[in-house]
Parts: C-alpha cells; sequence; structure tokens
C-alpha cells in the first residue's frame, strides 16, 4: 500500500505541475487515474502448496478444568479472546505443516480459523475449535470428521 501512497503523491505534484496547462487538464487526469489503478490493484501472488486433510473435530473453551491454571494463554503463548477463530491442532499437523497462525478453512465455516494452540501429544489428526467461554456450543458440536484445508508458503532462500 505503500507505493500506492507515493504513487498518489507524485502524481498530485505533477497535477499541480501541468495544472497551468487547462487543456493538458482532463488528460493528464485521465492519465494518472489510469496509473493509480495499475499501480494499487496489483495482486500479489504467494507461493504455497495447497494441502488437505480429513480430520477429527472438536471443540473447547478457554476454561480452567478444559486446559490448565490459565486457560486464556495458548501453548504458543497467545491470549484467547471469546469471539475469534481460532484452532488447536495435534503435533502431528504441526508436523505437516499446520504451524502457529496458519489460516485454515474448515468444511462447514465461512470464514478462516487461525492456529494459535497446539495440543496434547496423545492426538492423532485432529484439530479443536475454540468457542469461547460458550459450553453449550462446544458440546453441541460435539465431534465430527471434516476437512481442513490451507496453504503452506513456499520458502525458497535460493532467491
Amino acid at each position: 500500500m505503500l507505493h500506492c501512497y507515493v504513487l498518489v503523491c507524485y502524481s498530485l505534484t505533477v497535477f499541480n505541475f501541468i495544472r497551468i496547462f487547462s487543456f493538458m487538464k482532463v488528460k493528464v487526469l485521465v492519465i494518472l487515474c489510469c496509473l493509480l489503478y495499475i499501480g494499487c490493484n496489483k495482486v500479489v501472488e504467494q507461493d504455497c502448496a495447497s494441502k488437505s486433510f480429513v480430520v477429527t473435530a472438536t471443540a473447547y473453551n478457554s476454561l480452567a478444568y478444559q486446559t490448565n491454571s490459565n486457560p486464556n494463554i495458548t501453548a504458543f503463548g497467545d491470549s484467547l479472546k471469546p469471539g475469534l477463530r481460532y484452532i488447536a491442532v495435534s503435533r502431528d499437523l504441526l508436523d505437516s505443516g499446520l504451524v502457529h497462525n496458519t489460516r485454515v478453512k474448515i468444511e462447514g465455516f465461512d470464514s478462516l480459523f487461525t492456529v494459535k494452540d497446539k495440543m496434547n501429544r496423545r492426538w492423532r489428526k485432529r484439530i479443536d475449535i475454540y468457542m469461547g467461554n460458550d459450553v453449550l456450543k462446544a458440546k453441541k458440536w460435539g465431534k465430527k470428521k471434516v476437512n481442513i484445508e490451507y496453504c503452506i508458503k513456499d520458502n525458497d532462500t535460493l532467491l
């Protein structure tokens, strides 16, 4: 977005310089608008490898009896706040690239979730969906098999 700001400032300077030539104002304005549109609407593509798994999905709350003595702090050290779309993942999924702060699409939900917590080592192919303090909502969710999709960024260090 910084390049858009610089482009706008440069464009305004050029426009002020040329404003004395009123017959060119319209042409310059059209050109500047085109430059702004092209320069600010570039889609930055991330090189990544898409992965998907079928996992068992359960739900959890930030309550001491479900987690530990400090239920609002995740195993990664992040703070849990009710209403945020966070998940905990089993350790084997961490090894599959589903690491801290990875965005995840969960079948049955419209929005993305973020990996903010990790589960006990005993669990495999499992996610835990954070549901704030709403125990009834978590119980209603129960345990389901769902498909998850996420993207692993390519880290090519040779470039």
